[in-house]
């Protein structure tokens, strides 16, 4: 591996750059990843490609990556199949029924509500929310993109914020792996000083509430009011009729077939932690406990169709097989964001842009300038979870050699990598939660970055201000 340096940074930059100017995903990524293992072949552009196509297979290789684009398929076959047992519609019908949404300000607001609700994996949280929500949008006329900024805005932002689930385990072990004694007291202290995380949230309920809409957001609103779920010439990376199939018309409309199978998988999820962790919730594995709690949701979505006798199992099998084909994408997009991740790490990106921030600086600079570098990491990198994984062990026990409180320094970690995870057209997410709103994944990164630049300044001076308390 050659020493980090600047050239680390062009495969992540080149990635970015070109998905930005050709809003096309698959190649960006690809190029960075051919580029990545071109610089780790001496610049021989033909090894590095016979290196990258290894890479991707590499990648699949790994557990926790292949349970994460296995849950991507399944994630796909129980959003069909609830769909087209009448579960989504029966919920939508019965909140109309009942006048809890009679306008764009119920649609947005049962958007935001459902993201903060369910909280046990951001993947999970945004692929509820968006099919859950998507049909409202269109029927008062407002934006996908709206829809997805909400639901993206509701994910990892409130999960980095609970212990006791996929993110919280995770973060936990790297503090215990840094000899840090009691780990769920230093999250729960470090809760109330992730200013982006809170600040993002917190202006994603203002916007449900009110609407307010600016930039280019504004833009995809009025598009939508005329009619357009578009921007001309753009389109969803997910085939939504494979994932979103009409209901069958032997299904009669019930919410209970939705609101059972997510329960099902909510309650899943902690049980998961728990027999993963041998009865330790927080060391639990968590790509293992979420596909665990998908497959327990779609088998409940089964069992309540078989017994209602609305479909057999040749049917359900081709509708599950349709929604996990619907997802194909979406599943290319993750595993090329993944190889970009090990290409990154073999050239020493992260390291090496945290050694940007050398010593010499005061502890009213370092926790801003701690915020800062996490959000680069994640910004480049695509990847919170990995930005933790470089950032925590850095600043926890640097914080600890000076002397200084650790509970801001974890949460300027933490809130770095959500907000450089929200601002990046690579982040897995992010595109997560443009399948989920099915709107095109760069206008959504388009339209979500004025309001993720707008709450990670609010968090920068925040930040400032703590630090200056030191």
């Amino acid at each position: 591996m050659p020493e980090p340096s600047w050239i680390s940074l062009l495969p992540p930059l080149l990635a970015i750059a070109l998905a930005i100017g050709t809003r096309q995903v698959y190649l960006s990524l690809a190029a960075g990843v051919w580029l990545g293992w071109t610089v780790l072949n001496g610049w021989n552009p033909l090894a590095g490609l016979g290196d990258a196509i290894q890479a991707c297979v590499t990648v699949m290789g790994d557990a926790g990556n292949a349970r994460v684009l296995l849950f991507t398929l399944v994630i796909g076959a129980l959003i069909a199949t609830v769909e087209a047992s009448g579960g989504v519609r029966g919920f939508v019908e019965g909140i109309e029924r009942r006048g809890l949404v009679t306008g764009p300000r119920g649609a947005r607001l049962l958007a935001f509500l459902v993201g903060v609700v369910i909280f046990i994996e951001s993947n999970i949280t945004v692929l509820v929310s968006g099919a859950v929500s998507r049909p409202l949008f269109d029927r008062h006329r407002r934006s996908r993109e709206m829809l997805a900024y909400l639901i993206d805005s509701t994910s990892a932002a409130v999960c980095v914020l609970i212990p006791l689930n996929a993110w919280g385990a995770y973060v936990l072990g790297l503090l215990g792996e840094q000899g840090v004694e009691e780990p769920v007291r230093l999250f729960v202290q470090a809760i109330p000083f992730n200013l982006y995380a809170l600040t993002a949230v917190l202006l994603a309920g203002v916007i449900a509430v009110t609407g307010w809409a600016w930039g280019p957001m504004r833009r995809a609103e009025q598009r939508a009011e005329e009619g357009h779920l578009f921007d001309e010439g753009t389109a969803p990376m997910v085939d939504e009729a494979a994932l979103v199939p009409e209901p069958v018309s032997s299904m009669q409309p019930r919410a209970f077939n939705m609101l059972l199978p997510l329960g099902v998988m909510v309650l899943t999820m902690p049980l998961g932690l728990w027999v993963t962790g041998e009865g330790n919730i927080l060391n639990g594995s968590g790509s293992t406990s979420v596909l665990w709690a998908v497959l327990a949701g779609l088998a409940a979505a089964w069992i309540l169709v078989l017994v209602q006798r609305g479909m057999g199992v040749e049917k359900l099998t081709t509708i599950g097989l349709k929604g996990a084909g619907g997802m194909l994408g979406m599943a290319l997009v993750l595993l090329l964001a993944l190889a970009l991740g090990a290409v990154t790490r073999e050239l020493g990106t992260g390291p090496y842009v945290a050694g940007l921030v050398g010593e010499g600086f005061s502890p009213a600079l370092l926790l801003p300038l701690t915020f800062l570098t996490g959000a680069f990491i994640a910004f480049s990198t695509g990847t919170s979870w990995g930005t933790f994984a470089i950032m925590i062990p850095i600043a926890v026990p640097a914080a600890a050699a000076l002397g200084l409180p650790l509970a801001p320094f974890l949460a300027a970690s933490l809130a770095g990598g959500i907000f450089g995870d929200h601002a990046s057209p690579i982040s897995d997410t992010t595109i997560v939660s443009s399948l989920a709103a099915a709107t095109n994944h760069i206008a959504h990164v388009r339209t979500q970055l004025p309001y993720a630049l707008f709450a990670a300044a609010v968090a920068t001076v925040g930040f400032v201000l703590v630090g200056a308390s030191f």
